[in-house]
């Protein structure tokens, strides 16, 4: 296997802990419903079904950067105000600005991310490939002072290709002038991210923080691990595989799945 020369990450769900969304659309009702003279517990619940349902329909356009983060924030706030027959742009953007302030301030990363980083960038150039809107994924990496981090930064929204085609990943390829099975992308979506790796000649590591198995049909991992913090282990005892296979006859650089729970 070609040692690693650029160390790729994922956003969501990767680097980005997403597990404050729900706090988010709590308190915010918290703020507005009052002044609205709503229940905020029947708003909440109203808006997890208008998301629900309207989401996955402009998901692929979000993805795209045909439409940005905001827009949808106003259309779901926008619907779910309807729910209780209130047809008010002002009513609507009172909301939508508590929820997008109450979000940014709620933005964290896992704890093992910035150890992680803080680790790998003293040796390799890092890249970040993520699905999502531009205004959504650049005002996250802002808040969390994550953009510097980056060497190249590919953001579907911008480039109106999202993963798992290979063309995210190929953009950072050509920005970083380096070979695809250089790149180590690292994600924790076997449809996206591994199979986006696998498609651009990457290799594939499964961040699988859950322990959670993968079925038949799954797209396969070259690596799986349960932590950032095992990144760099592994990619020493990956080069010392690499180096080793030159000299004991295996010339094939196969590499070998190692399970990270």
């Amino acid at each position: 296997m070609t040692p690693a020369k650029v160390i790729s990450f994922d956003l969501d769900e990767t680097l980005l802990d997403g597990s404050p969304w729900q706090d988010v659309i709590s308190r915010t009702c918290d703020e507005v419903a009052p002044r609205l003279r709503i229940d905020p517990q029947r708003l909440a619940k109203a808006n997890a079904a208008v998301f629900e349902a309207y989401f996955p329909l402009v998901e692929a356009q979000w993805a795209l950067g045909d439409i940005d983060g905001r827009t949808v924030a106003i259309e779901v706030w926008r619907r779910t105000l309807l729910e209780w027959g209130i047809d008010d742009d002002s009513a609507t953007m009172l909301v939508v600005g508590r929820y997008l302030e109450n979000r940014r301030a709620a933005l964290r990363v896992f704890h093992d991310v910035r150890p992680a980083l803080r680790a790998l960038r003293r040796r390799y150039p890092l890249a970040l490939v993520t699905n999502g809107a531009a205004d959504t994924q650049r005002d996250a990496l802002r808040a969390l002072g994550l953009e510097s981090e980056f060497a190249s930064i590919a953001i579907s929204g911008e480039i109106a290709v999202a993963k798992p085609g290979p063309t995210l990943f190929r953009f950072v390829i050509g920005e970083l002038d380096v070979q695809p099975e250089s790149v180590w992308h690292v994600g924790d979506s076997l449809t996206t991210d591994v199979a986006g790796a696998r498609s651009a000649g990457c290799v594939a590591v499964w961040l699988n923080r859950r322990g959670v198995s993968s079925t038949v049909g799954d797209p396969q991992p070259d690596y799986e691990i349960s932590s950032l913090l095992e990144l760099t282990a592994l990619l020493d005892e990956s080069g010392a595989h690499a180096k080793s296979s030159k000299t004991d006859g295996n010339d094939l650089g196969l590499p070998v799945v190692r399970r990270g729970r």
